[in-house]
């Protein structure tokens, strides 16, 4: 992890207490995890799904593939504390995290007409703000932004890597959209993801200039050429 990197520390020990098993299982947990968000994608998609409603069952969903077999809260919202190192944002109480959730989603479904790009920046940002479970609260915020985005476009994104997986490979933009957002909040009461928005959009770019460059590669270079 790096110096700058980061991270949110729950009170409660892990299962898991050898780096080299928990890398392990977070990579399997990653696959997972993605799997389940393309199930969630394809399935709200579907016409008799619609309109489409964010829950807050479908965050602790992808929350829960994201830890299983590193803590006993896996999926379930965090019952203490929590600090974010590396950041200056102060998480909310335990105890408002379960209403902060549900008005993440009521935000969501009562802004359903707003652009995608909007509505997955303001999951990305809230959902880190309120940082509802013990652990694995960034990947679970990235996959579930990028789950709200697909069904707002209406179709599974193409492309790879993905925008979580760019975020991951570098965070210095998204941390730092994620304290402009925290800082606006703070100081005003006012939600204000114009720098979340300005990123996810040039990742979406990304994303999808990788299916462009994939049609164009050849996959057996003709000899001489």
């Amino acid at each position: 992890m790096d110096a700058d990197d980061r991270h949110s520390q729950a009170l409660e020990p892990e299962l898991i207490t050898d780096p080299e098993e928990i890398a392990r299982q977070e990579a399997k947990n990653g696959l997972r995890q993605f799997d389940l968000a393309v199930e969630q994608i394809e399935y709200s998609l579907q016409p008799e799904r619609q309109p489409f409603r964010l829950r807050p069952s479908a965050v602790m969903a992808l929350n829960r593939r994201a830890l299983e077999g590193l803590t006993k809260f896996a999926g379930i919202y965090r019952p203490t504390a929590i600090e974010i190192h590396g950041s200056k944002h102060n998480p909310p109480g335990a105890h408002l995290v379960a209403e902060l959730v549900e008005e993440l989603c009521d935000y969501v479904n009562t802004n359903w007409d707003r652009s995608p790009i909007h509505i997955a920046s303001y999951v990305m940002w809230r959902l880190n703000w309120i940082h509802a479970f013990v652990d694995g609260n960034g990947r679970t915020t990235r996959v579930t932004s990028f789950v709200v985005l697909c069904i707002r476009l209406g179709y599974r994104v193409p492309g790879s890597p993905t925008i979580p997986e760019l975020i991951t490979r570098n965070k210095k933009h998204y941390y730092a959209a994620l304290e402009q957002a925290d800082a606006v909040y703070q100081k005003q009461n006012k939600i204000d993801v114009r720098a979340m928005e300005e990123l996810l959009g040039s990742l979406l770019a990304e994303q999808l200039a990788s299916v462009i460059h994939a049609a164009r590669a050849d996959a057996h270079p003709i000899a001489g050429s």
